[in-house]
């Protein structure tokens, strides 16, 4: 028997703009897009920074697992084999930080070997000069980290594409976060977009690759590609986390190293993008940061 007021509710979300737009996009987008590319991120937002390394997390790490489109059921079989190896349920959901770490080693060795490639952001907050206009303005730290990311995003889909497969686009599937919507970045992206057109020395996404109405959110629990990318999001927080006992794990590191985006043997400004600063300032002051700039 269908519970009261699911039905109404499933009809209100039918009539909202933002479910008639991702209903028109979803399957033709789909079918041409070459490549599709999961976003989940890792640590938290807050500017609360205590002497005993308690408070918020020092970095913030958003991530992107891309695949080609021919290769995305190989993210389902991937999930399904860990769940197997972890005695896990079918289609349990699984979050990399409420793993041990001996079921964390086979999950990420599984995730490194997947034909995909990885491109990471991470904000060392203490170094942000004006942590002020970030606590006052709500996913503006997450709206910088999406735009360093998608710019990376775009040129390795860009470096990739085949002339004989799709569109040359990329659909782009966030993990949901509740409160924040997604019609606004979208939004964001087209002004970003359009800032590129006047200024691409300042704005590096190409319109080519990256177009704002390929660009949706789904729940965590639905998609293995968004588990996969909360592990490389995960395992790559670990590697710059420092602990209370002034240590960090850098194990899964290894085995992401070949899926980092490198372009002509490059990894950092590629694979890895460090911000507010570039890698060496940041070094100074957070030599953790060298797990993973020696990769």
């Amino acid at each position: 028997m269908e519970k009261p007021g699911v039905h109404d509710h499933q009809n209100r979300c039918s009539r909202s703009p933002e479910y008639a737009e991702m209903s028109e996009m979803s399957q033709s987008v789909r079918k041409k897009t070459d490549f599709v590319v999961y976003i989940d991120e890792s640590g938290d937002e807050g500017f609360v920074f205590n002497d005993d390394g308690s408070g918020s997390s020092r970095w913030f790490v958003l991530s992107a697992a891309v695949i080609r489109r021919q290769n995305d059921l190989r993210m389902v079989s991937c999930l399904k084999e860990v769940r197997d190896v972890l005695r896990k349920a079918p289609k349990t959901p699984l979050h990399y930080v409420d793993l041990k770490h001996e079921q964390r080693i086979p999950y990420i060795r599984r995730v490194g070997a997947l034909p995909m490639r990885t491109v990471s952001v991470l904000i060392y907050k203490p170094l942000i000069q004006e942590p002020e206009k970030f606590q006052n303005t709500k996913y503006l730290l997450y709206r910088y980290a999406t735009r360093m990311l998608l710019e990376r995003v775009s040129w390795l889909c860009r470096d990739e594409r085949r002339a004989d497969d799709g569109n040359g686009f990329a659909e782009i599937i966030f993990s949901n976060r509740s409160m924040m919507s997604y019609s606004d970045i979208r939004d964001y992206l087209r002004l970003l977009i359009r800032q590129h057109k006047t200024d691409p020395q300042k704005i590096q996404i190409d319109p080519a690759v990256i177009d704002p109405g390929n660009i949706r959110s789904v729940e965590h629990s639905k998609l293995a590609g968004l588990q996969v990318a909360d592990a490389v999001a995960s395992g790559i927080h670990f590697g710059v986390k420092v602990n209370r006992y002034g240590e960090t794990e850098v194990s899964y590191l290894s085995y992401l190293k070949k899926s980092l985006y490198r372009h002509r043997g490059e990894l950092l400004g590629y694979g890895i993008k460090v911000w507010p600063e570039d890698y060496e300032t940041i070094k100074a002051k957070a030599p953790e940061v060298e797990n993973i700039g020696g990769l």
